[in-house]
């Protein structure tokens, strides 16, 4: 089951790719959060899905969004990827323990080891306004994020 709209986000602590610890609660009472659970690095849907958050960027970091990205990849493999395909936002590693915070979301698949396309928009006060999971192999449509955060911006 995963996390549902209106419910308190679980909190949590990830190391970036530059082995940066980032809280999610950190944001609370400063910005919205988009989070974006993915399979794995240098796959195609997912490649696909980051570029296109990196080339839609704006649309997200105008409205004062940050932008989370988050994989069971080891921090070595996303600053490798963030590196070749210029993301601006931080990939967070959910490597160990494994999936724990993927888990926490109810986006994990034991089976695969790997976490599902997730994606939560999580207000200032640490609720969710938006959630959505997908299966593996079945790419997202952006433009549902794009109206959960203008709705949030108004």
């Amino acid at each position: 089951m995963s996390v549902e709209v209106g419910s308190q986000a679980p909190d949590f602590a990830l190391n970036d790719y530059n082995k940066q610890e980032v809280r999610l609660s950190s944001f609370q009472g400063d910005k919205p959060v988009l989070l974006v659970f993915y399979p794995f690095a240098f796959s195609g849907i997912c490649q696909g899905e980051l570029c296109q958050i990196r080339d839609e960027f704006a649309d997200y970091d105008g409205k004062g969004v940050q932008v989370l990205g988050v994989s069971v990849d080891t921090p070595f493999s996303l600053k490798a990827w963030a590196e070749q395909q210029g993301y601006q936002f931080p990939l967070l590693s959910d490597f160990w323990p494994h999936g724990e915070v993927a888990k926490a979301y109810g986006v994990f698949n034991e089976g695969a080891g790997l976490a599902n396309r997730g994606t939560f928009l999580i207000d200032t006060t640490g609720v969710v306004r938006y959630a959505e999971v997908n299966q593996p192999g079945e790419a997202r449509d952006q433009a549902a994020w794009k109206k959960a955060v203008a709705e949030l911006a108004a």
